[in-house]
């Protein structure tokens, strides 16, 4: 693995600069938690949120769609926010990223279920949670338990686990 003095170190790959990668599980929960970021701050766009004016702290009064699709509120906006920031923090480690992944799809698993029992138009619907945002639960929860099983290392660790072990 030689490196060519024309190629400056930014050119190089992470194994020749001798720092392991990101992992797939990593990548996964990073890339959940740029979306969690991206659409909590859509929810507080006029425009990207319809009905924005009736945007409200929490509660199924708040008419305001995301896309014109997805119940929100500010409540609902912030815990997207605070996902997304948690799966930036929790992607710096397999093992996080994996718990992030495993534990986020559960609560996103139970929220589904919540969604499906309480009365849309009760004071227990406090997200507030429509069918649309009932079925993005469903597939959240599943991808994200599903993805927590992805490999937590990178095939860099892989390899140099592997000529440790041989030498």
């Amino acid at each position: 693995m030689s490196t060519a003095p024309d190629r400056s170190p930014a050119d190089r790959t992470p194994s020749e600069r001798g720092a392991p990668g990101r992992s797939p599980v990593q990548i996964v929960a990073m890339v959940y938690g740029i979306v969690f970021l991206l659409v909590g701050i859509a929810g507080f766009i006029p425009g990207l949120t319809t009905n924005y004016e009736t945007l409200q702290f929490a509660g199924h009064h708040s008419e305001a769609m995301l896309m014109g699709i997805f119940q929100v509120s500010i409540l609902h906006n912030i815990v997207h926010l605070l996902y997304g920031i948690a799966g930036l923090a929790l992607a710096r480690t397999g093992a996080t990223a994996r718990h992030y992944l495993l534990w986020g799809g559960v609560v996103y698993l139970l929220l589904w279920l919540y969604g499906l029992f309480i009365g849309h138009e009760t004071p227990a619907n406090f997200v507030p949670l429509n069918d649309a945002d009932n079925w993005l639960h469903l597939g959240l929860g599943v991808t994200m338990i599903a993805l927590s099983f992805l490999p937590r290392t990178t095939h860099h660790h892989d390899a140099t686990a592997g000529q440790h072990a041989r030498g």
